[in-house]
């Protein structure tokens, strides 16, 4: 059997699968916030009940945000901050006296989505979530794609495609750059369009009830996103050419999007037709932390 431990910034999910996929066991703790010492605690906590549960000893995966820097051995690009810097995957194999496997949270979604999931079967996946913020991975023939830089996926920082000029310079990323495809494409960031545009404090699920409820700004805002969504995944689709694009997070549930975007996104890639699928995550919430186990298939 192997575990799987997603680490989020509000909470720590974990689940035991069985070789077929079944789930034996589901615990979810609390993330100390902002406490680096309480999180690498709670993690190895978190892996003695599910064993405990389970009966059995199990393989550890981690899913986190972030990633392994090469160069150092430390966390790097995480926006849950108080892991950047940090030896985690040294102390955690450390306190749990075993190996792990670590990957990005975003690249285990994907590695689920590829592995049992909506794009199961399919050649070349690519993943993305899109909610506090928008991460990406890469699946090809079963394997998944880390990078010499460990960044392979990374579509959210890089800047929006073919910009418009009332799109220039962009809003601020907490990377330290403009106009990062995030700052558009993320939750936060489908507010704060609809916001600047309309003076109205809404989440981006408010705005897409809205949107279907008829009200006609939150219909042009969900069009500038499905638009600029469109943009950003053509750039993947003439780099990756990948099969199927699985999306997740919240933004995943707004349904008009598997159609709006497909149907503008060919304007941007560089073919004649685009047979590439856009679909929804078969697993859900539940893809990260089913990905982080699958890290020891």
């Amino acid at each position: 059997m192997r575990i799987g431990i997603d680490l989020g910034g509000s909470k720590i999910e974990g689940v035991v699968l069985d070789d077929d996929g079944g789930e034996r066991v589901r615990e979810r703790i609390d993330t100390p916030q902002g406490d680096y010492r309480g999180t690498r605690q709670a993690i190895a906590r978190l892996v003695g009940m599910l064993e405990d549960r389970a009966g059995a000893a199990c393989t550890v995966g981690i899913g986190m945000p972030g990633s392994r820097s090469r160069a150092t051995g430390l966390v790097k690009n995480s926006n849950s901050v108080c892991l950047n810097g940090q030896p985690l995957f040294r102390d955690l194999e450390s306190m749990l006296g075993r190996e792990l496997r670590f990957a990005n949270d975003a690249d285990c979604f994907t590695l689920s989505e590829a592995t049992d999931g909506a794009a199961a079967g399919a050649d070349t996946v690519f993943g993305v979530i899109v909610g506090t913020g928008t991460g990406g991975g890469i699946v090809h023939r079963g394997a998944l794609m880390s990078g010499p830089n460990g960044i392979a996926g990374e579509w959210g920082h890089n800047p929006l495609p073919w910009p418009e000029p009332d799109e220039l310079p962009g809003p601020p990323c907490y990377c330290g750059k403009r106009g990062c495809i995030e700052t558009w494409l993320s939750g936060p960031g489908l507010a704060l369009d609809h916001a600047e545009h309309t003076g109205a404090n809404s989440t981006a699920i408010d705005i897409a009830v809205d949107a279907v409820e008829g009200v006609a700004a939150a219909r042009a805002s969900l069009e500038r996103y499905a638009n600029r969504m469109a943009r950003a995944l053509a750039g993947i689709i003439n780099i990756l050419d990948p099969d199927v694009i699985v999306l997740g997070g919240g933004i995943s549930n707004i349904d008009w999007l598997y159609d709006a975007v497909p149907q503008r996104w060919g304007e941007y890639v560089f073919s004649d037709s685009v047979e590439t699928r856009l679909v929804r995550a078969r697993h859900g919430d539940s893809s990260g932390v089913r990905g982080a186990a699958w890290l020891w298939d």
